[in-house]
């Protein structure tokens, strides 16, 4: 059942118009993320704010897409995996690293197979990581900043990520073609 409604500029309450018009500008058409997050004014100025701030952070684009894209797939979402591998793809991450995030499998690149793992850990320990976690995630070049920053990064897909599956929110037509498949959301 879906509780929550695809809003339109013409259905969308007043106070989220402005990221409306932000979405329209920035993208050219208005994601279905947004259009449900306007039933609450507060979330949708407020998720929007957070991803903002999120490309601010000490972790690189890509890493960033490791962090968004390891919990998309943790959690099972497929709007957000869609929307993420199409930005995976414009930030040209390699696609073997883009299928094993999808997949939940591991990551070639020691590195970013660190940042992986850990944040697969700060999602599935909600935060109660072990000191070994913390040091093998700083042992691979990784700062105190940058557990943070998986944080906060964590904290934004659980915000569309739970918000998706209540609303079950219809994925965009620029991201059909990158929608999962049943493999896609096996969890590891």
């Amino acid at each position: 059942m879906n509780i929550l409604p695809v809003h339109t500029a013409e259905t969308a309450p007043e106070g989220s118009l402005p990221v409306f018009d932000r979405m329209q500008k920035d993208f050219g058409f208005i994601p279905n993320l947004t259009a449900v997050f306007a039933e609450s004014p507060a979330l949708v100025e407020g998720y929007w704010a957070l991803a903002d701030s999120y490309t601010k952070t000490t972790l690189t684009p890509i890493e960033q897409e490791v962090v968004l894209m390891t919990n998309n797939q943790l959690n099972q979402c497929d709007y957000c995996t869609a929307a993420h591998t199409m930005a995976a793809h414009m930030k040209n991450i390699p696609e073997d690293t883009i299928e094993a995030l999808r997949n939940g499998t591991p990551i070639a690149d020691p590195k970013l197979e660190a940042l992986h793992v850990f944040t697969r850990r700060i999602n599935e320990a909600r935060g109660w990581v072990s000191e070994e976690d913390i040091q093998a995630f700083l042992n691979a070049g990784f700062t105190q900043a940058n557990i943070l920053d998986v944080i906060m990064g964590t904290s934004l897909k659980l915000m569309s990520n739970y918000s998706n599956h209540i609303a079950q929110t219809p994925i965009d037509a620029p991201f059909q073609k990158y929608a999962p498949t049943t493999k896609d959301q096996a969890v590891a």
